[in-house]
């Protein structure tokens, strides 16, 4: 109640829990296109590649106006992308070295243009620096306002362009097989995707902006196996992360607002990993350790069927230690035997014996009958 009452009432932590929301909602969206396509570090280098234009954008305007620094933190991002996209296509360098390459040029040229800039003898480029790192605090409402078009726009291209963004994310090929203009699409979802990423920079930073790409994205990736429900799904994951990035960092003046958004994003990412029902890594162990007990659970009932064979009464009892041979363990018997019994397949005849029970030989038969298929 205490974090709704100060959302209320405080107007800065509400202008910034409202462009970090709004910041995540268009990073989760985006950012599934990029993880479905592979394409997860090409927002590590558009972001790092949108430095310089920062710079540069300052350098022939002198305004600190977040469109004008946003027009060349994006005109260079989508530079830095071409510049990836030519290198890979008329050279033998892989797609992950040219990012490689891309970013650490772009992002070196960012930080000469950063240094050059504080050295001149003028008071109007304080605070460009908080670029590298963000700094959400300093957001005010004319800001929240560029961000809220810009993202606009940026959704309503997706949405009219849904189902060919959907075709070329998932079957390229049969894309071209209908004529869509795929080369255009890419770049139109590249394009989109740079315009994700500069109306972050004030927010999260060059450094940080790659995680609020990929981290919902990824989260949300863990709990669907359909488009839209994942980018519905990583829209909340994102604007749910940077409004409590943004609570979270109010209760103490040393938590830098940027820095505990990724934290908040990572946080679910990880949680999603771990416990989602269809690909968490806890379920998945506990599927398989189900499945290996019940492959034992089958084997020692076939065996026990095998012995069976070799007499005419289906139902004699067998010493648990010849099981306890043809299993190699002790360990290996007595429980999945436990649990034949539980299952009323199998019964104890006394002094460690076990006999099949008709529903057991039923059983039995049909797992041979599925096995000889």
């Amino acid at each position: 109640m205490d974090f709704i009452t100060a959302l209320l009432e405080d107007y800065t932590l509400r202008t910034v829990a409202l462009g970090t929301a709004l910041l995540g909602a268009v990073s989760g969206a985006l950012g599934s296109f990029a993880v479905l396509r592979r394409q997860s570090l090409l927002g590590d280098a558009i972001s790092h590649a949108a430095l310089p234009g920062i710079g540069l954008a300052f350098l022939i305007t002198g305004s600190k106006y977040p469109l004008i620094l946003m027009i060349g933190a994006a005109l260079t991002g989508w530079l830095a992308t071409a510049a990836v996209m030519v290198v890979t296509s008329r050279s033998r360098i892989k797609y992950d070295s040219a990012l490689g390459l891309v970013l650490s040029v772009f992002f070196g040229l960012g930080l000469v243009v950063l240094t050059f800039i504080q050295k001149l003898p003028d008071a109007r480029q304080a605070g460009l620096d908080a670029f590298l790192f963000g700094q959400a605090a300093s957001l005010i409402e004319r800001d929240v306002v560029t961000m809220a078009f810009l993202g606009g726009v940026a959704l309503l291209l997706l949405l009219v362009l849904w189902k060919e963004f959907k075709l070329l994310s998932f079957d390229l090929e049969f894309a071209q097989s209908l004529f869509l203009p795929v080369r255009a699409l890419d770049l139109m979802l590249t394009t989109l995707l740079v315009m994700a990423i500069v109306i972050g920079l004030q927010t999260v930073g060059v450094v940080l902006m790659s995680a609020l790409i990929v981290a919902p994205a990824a989260a949300a990736r863990q709990w669907t196996d359909r488009l839209g429900i994942m980018v519905a799904l990583s829209m909340i994951i994102g604007a749910g992360a940077g409004v409590a990035g943004s609570l979270l960092s109010t209760e103490s003046s040393r938590l830098p607002t940027g820095p505990t958004i990724v934290l908040c994003v990572t946080a679910v990412m990880v949680v999603s990993l771990m416990v989602s029902p269809a690909r968490g890594i806890l379920w998945c162990r506990l599927r398989r350790r189900h499945r290996n007990r019940q492959l034992r659970q089958e084997a020692l009932l076939l065996d026990l069927y095998a012995l069976a064979g070799q007499h005419r009464d289906r139902f004699h009892a067998h010493d648990e230690s010849v099981l306890i041979i043809m299993r190699a363990t002790r360990a290996s018997v007595r429980k999945p035997l436990t649990a034949l019994a539980e299952r009323g397949w199998v019964r104890s005849s006394g002094l460690a014996k076990w006999s099949l029970t008709q529903a057991g030989v039923e059983e039995s038969q049909r797992l041979m009958r599925e096995r000889a298929s």
